[in-house]
């Protein structure tokens, strides 16, 4: 808990800080309105709480069901770049699965530390408290599910027996070297 925690300070840390200099480019030092991405930026926001907001309880599942399949996808991509050999390989290993979710538009919840906040600054027209409740919880929780349960827990399955009779060996070994010591 601690470990994500700090995570995700660091990552809402780092997020927030280029959210604000993206805003500050998009509005030249927010001297004037947002240009025309910031525009859209602003718009995306609003539509993806508000949007879901308006679907009440099953916008809310969508938002889960969307953070599960997309930390679905990152994980995997971490996993596949950490098994391939090459810089190609783990390239090619890593964006394939992000690219998959980005394209059907799925959401992470560190993507939209950045996303939300941007468009708070960029004029989106929601509050603070509607990008909590109506996308980082749900998208959050999805996250974490879809991390655990389809990359983490499977891969911990298939190797759990391999551990075990590993932990065994090493037990084994170290009762050897205490009776020979004796």
């Amino acid at each position: 808990m601690r470990n994500w925690g700090l995570v995700f300070i660091g990552n809402f840390t780092g997020t927030l800080t280029v959210a604000v200099f993206m805003a500050i480019i998009f509005t030249f030092g927010f001297s004037e309105a947002p240009n025309a991405i910031g525009q859209k930026i602003g718009g995306i926001g609003e539509a993806r709480t508000l949007g879901y907001a308006t679907h009440g309880a099953a916008g809310m599942l969508t938002l889960f069901i969307r953070g599960i399949m997309c930390n679905w996808m990152v994980s995997t991509g971490v996993v596949a770049a950490m098994l391939s050999t090459s810089v190609t390989g783990k390239v090619v290993a890593m964006w394939m699965p992000i690219l998959m979710f980005f394209y059907m538009g799925f959401e992470h919840s560190v993507v939209n530390m950045f996303l939300f906040p941007s468009s708070l600054m960029l004029g989106g027209k929601f509050t603070l408290m509607d990008y909590l409740l109506w996308n980082e919880i749900s998208t959050g929780l999805g996250n974490l599910v879809g991390g655990l349960t389809f990359v983490g827990a499977t891969l911990y399955s298939m190797h759990y027996k391999d551990r075990t009779l590993a932990h065994a060996r090493a037990r084994h070994a170290c009762q050897q070297g205490l009776s020979r010591s004796m």
